[in-house]
């Protein structure tokens, strides 16, 4: 609904990604990059966790190189070097890049921690699965990836919230997001020198979000584990 909005909806005026700034594109990078990252990773799980030795062979290559880079590389690949692959009539949005290539780096970590989950799951739970004449998507729609998830939420809501900080790196690369909104602060004559009140302000605002987060987790894991042991 937000990205609608910012793009026109409802009458409104575009807002143009250069524009966007502050709290608004840190959510933005965060929740975007992370509804991306969760499919991605999970796929690379299961390859991983394939008994095909290519696709596990290639899951297993993306995984190490991602999990090997260093992020703020994979950031400045995204931003510029991205470009110089492309068309000159295609120009993709410097926005989007940088979802971009977060999707990229998270999808590798979270694949490693669903695949942890994949691993806990007893194989006797696949084996009463093919008795019961399921076939190899039913099981892993049904019996894989419903525990795998419920076992990783935690490795993965704390992907969630290293991700929402590590979007201040984004300031380095010129996007004006919640840190470099508080060093806009600071360069203004008005505010020089209130270097205190400025990034305790900062901290409180991740703290708030990242605790939200937190809990809004642990609810989930709690509704989770009472479905299961109603079920």
């Amino acid at each position: 609904m937000g990205l609608y909005l910012l793009y026109g909806g409802l009458g409104l005026s575009p807002i143009m990604s250069r524009q966007w700034g502050g709290l608004t594109l840190t959510i933005l990078l965060t929740v975007c990059s992370s509804l991306l990252s969760l499919p991605i990773g999970i796929v690379l799980a299961l390859c991983r966790h394939s008994s095909l030795p290519m696709v596990q062979k290639l899951s297993s290559i993306f995984i190490d190189v991602m999990r090997a880079i260093p992020l703020i590389a994979v950031l400045f690949f995204g931003q510029l070097l991205i470009p110089l692959f492309l068309p000159v009539e295609i120009e993709i949005d410097r926005v989007w890049r940088a979802i971009f290539a977060f999707t990229l780096f998270v999808s590798a970590y979270i694949a490693e921690d669903i695949r942890g989950g994949l691993q806990s799951i007893p194989n006797t739970q696949i084996e009463a699965a093919n008795s019961l004449g399921l076939n190899q998507y039913q099981i892993i729609q049904f019996i894989l990836i419903p525990q795998a998830l419920r076992i990783a939420l935690p490795a993965l809501t704390n992907q969630s919230i290293g991700l929402f900080q590590n979007t201040s790196l984004m300031a380095i690369l010129g996007l004006v997001e919640l840190l470099g909104i508080g060093r806009s602060i600071l360069a203004n004559p008005e505010f020089i020198g209130q270097y205190i009140e400025v990034y305790v302000w900062l901290a409180c605002v991740y703290w708030i979000v990242c605790t939200i987060m937190a809990v809004l987790a642990r609810h989930l894991e709690q509704r989770m584990t009472i479905n299961q042991a109603n079920f």
